[in-house]
């Protein structure tokens, strides 16, 4: 059984795929990772990336790098749960550049929406949170679901009057 990741891991993670590298390319963390590695949380249970451009070589060091680290490392950002949200990659928040590789938080507004759609306990914390601490500031959050919205049918697993109550209930936003 693999073990939680903490900061160290993830970022011994950063370093074993920087060295595997063999083309510039962006990797954002979502959920956990991005928590761990900001502080508010001291581990979680997988390391959910995304590759821009994807790379056959990352993706072939990842398992090797799971067992040397004993970690879950998962291939999961918030667009593969709900619709992009316009200029996510603008507000991605840098954490580093080591080799050819360029490590990004993805933009809280989009980790903000997928975790309120997925409704976990620990995701309506990390929401909490990033409200807290300043990487998301509540309007906004729902003018960008508004912008989504009008593509939430492309989700089918999405039920979008659920989906709205949720945002309005964890953002708190009122006129």
């Amino acid at each position: 059984m693999r073990e939680l990741a903490d900061a160290a891991r993830v970022r011994r993670l950063m370093r074993g795929l920087s060295e595997a590298a063999d083309r510039e390319t962006t990797v954002y963390f979502t959920g956990g990772a991005s928590a761990v590695l900001l502080g508010w949380r001291a581990t979680t249970i997988d390391v959910d990336l995304r590759f821009v451009p994807e790379s056959d070589r990352l993706l072939r060091a990842i398992p090797s790098l799971k067992e040397e680290l004993q970690i879950n490392v998962e291939l999961a950002s918030p667009p593969d749960f709900i619709p992009e949200i316009p200029g996510w990659r603008e507000r991605s928040r840098f954490i580093e550049k080591e080799g050819n590789l360029s490590f990004f938080h993805f933009d809280f507004y989009s980790q903000v929406l997928a975790k309120i759609e997925r409704g976990h306990a620990q995701d309506l914390e990390d929401v909490g949170e990033m409200i807290r601490r300043g990487f998301v500031e509540p309007r906004r959050a729902l003018a960008l679901f508004e912008a989504i919205e009008p593509y939430l049918h492309r989700y089918p697993a999405l039920d979008p009057p659920s989906f709205r109550r949720a945002v309005e209930k964890s953002l708190k936003t009122s006129d």
